[in-house]
């Protein structure tokens, strides 16, 4: 019998608390390894060169409503589940095509460079919120203060979400966001999200009535005009579920993006130095934090056909666990993958996926990214750590909720 993996070693706390060991381990057992029998899955598949080709292989495919199907159809009584499969996250092929066309006309390279101004007024405005949080050395939450709310009000901005909506959006995204976490849930968590589809759906069927009796030039009246006028192209249902993963995504990424590597920096003096001495150095810190603390760690995929991964069977129907964030510490693919190096050649890591499903969002996260943290670092002299920073325990969407900083020296002591 050849070397197997439990579900349970990969979700067990030691792991979601610091996967990156196990990643280790799992490296030196080849690019995939197979689940035991009684586990839900087939494979762990981990090498990068194994991840990427099951991402861009069509055999394997995102597990769509004609997969839920098969295990039957309570899957439909709940309305998280309804909008994530109507959106372009698990939509089959043609449909998957058919919809990412006509989103992706919204962050084109020319719209997201016509957005950078506007991406530095909200950093520019945020970052004066963090100073006042942050008087007198007082400890300011980071995310709270601008890793949320930025990429929040960069995507509203984009889609015409109001200044005012904004700020109810962060808590049912995340209730919304916790049924894509491996492993089960609980009914308590199932019925929370829930409960925020149902509010996001009903907030944004409200904003396409309003766009469609008072257009604007905004995303979502442009996205109206096309459902009305061509019905065939984008039914209402995928148009409210992928406005909705399009918001969802479109923040809590990016908001992870900062976080983690926010710290990395502070963890690190002498690169946290280097990009506050040479600012263009940005863009290659972003994808050296993407590849060593992306946001995402995996995917799921299923077996139209019977297949084969690194050697290893995948009857049909079967299904894998993609660890991209365990490819992109694959010494196989990356010199000395454990270290933290901005300065890596041919960065080509997989924190945005491959292939179709490739992040369409990846450029504005970019963008963010590299815009946000130099004016931070200049901003802020003496940014700091006020506490350690707390647990991440997720492997989808990896971050942290509170991150405690001080952005100014503490105010001397009354004598």
């Amino acid at each position: 019998m050849g070397v197997s993996i439990s579900l349970d070693d990969l979700l067990g706390d030691e792991v979601r608390r610091d996967p990156y060991p196990f990643y280790a381990r799992l490296h030196e057992m080849g690019e995939a390894v197979a689940f035991r029998p009684a586990d839900p899955h087939a494979l762990v598949v981990h090498g990068y060169d194994a991840v990427n080709r099951v991402l861009r292989d069509p055999v394997f495919r995102v597990l769509g409503a004609e997969y839920l199907d098969r295990a039957g159809t309570r899957w439909r009584a709940h309305p998280v589940i309804r909008t994530l499969q109507a959106s372009m996250l698990n939509a089959p092929e043609g449909d998957h095509l058919r919809v990412r066309q006509l989103f992706t006309q919204a962050l084109t390279p020319r719209r997201v460079a016509a957005l950078e101004p506007a991406i530095q007024r909200i950093a520019d405005g945020l970052l004066d919120g963090l100073a006042e949080a942050g008087a007198a050395g007082r400890p300011a939450d980071f995310m709270g203060e601008l890793a949320l709310r930025l990429p929040s009000d960069v995507v509203g901005e984009l889609l015409g979400v109001p200044e005012r909506d904004r700020a109810w959006f962060p808590s049912r995204v995340r209730t919304f966001d916790a049924v894509l976490e491996i492993g089960r849930r609980s009914m308590r968590e199932v019925r929370a999200a829930n409960e925020a589809a149902t509010e996001l759906l009903a907030y944004f069927t409200e904003l396409l009535a309003a766009r469609r009796a008072a257009p604007r030039e905004d995303f979502v009246s442009a996205l109206v005009r096309i459902r009305d006028r061509s019905p065939d192209q984008l039914t209402e249902d995928e148009l409210l579920a992928n406005l909705i993963i399009m918001y969802n995504a479109g923040f809590r990424t990016t908001a992870n993006l900062l976080g983690n590597g926010l710290v990395l920096l502070l963890e690190r003096p002498d690169a946290l130095a280097a990009l506050r001495a040479d600012p263009s150095l940005a863009a290659s810190y972003v994808e050296e934090i993407l590849r060593y603390e992306p946001p995402v760690h995996f995917a799921v995929r299923y077996a139209a056909r019977d297949s084969e991964v690194a050697g290893l069977p995948v009857p049909e129907g079967a299904t894998v666990v993609v660890l991209t964030g365990a490819a992109n510490r694959d010494p196989r693919r990356f010199a000395d993958p454990d270290s933290f190096d901005p300065s890596r050649a041919d960065n080509r890591h997989l924190a945005f996926s491959a292939g179709p499903h490739y992040c369409f969002g990846a450029a504005l996260a970019r963008a963010e990214g590299r815009l946000v943290l130099p004016r931070l670092l200049d901003r802020f002299p003496a940014l700091a750590l006020a506490e350690e920073p707390g647990e991440r325990r997720q492997l989808m969407l990896r971050g942290y909720d509170r991150l405690l900083v001080r952005v100014a020296a503490p105010a001397p002591a009354p004598r």
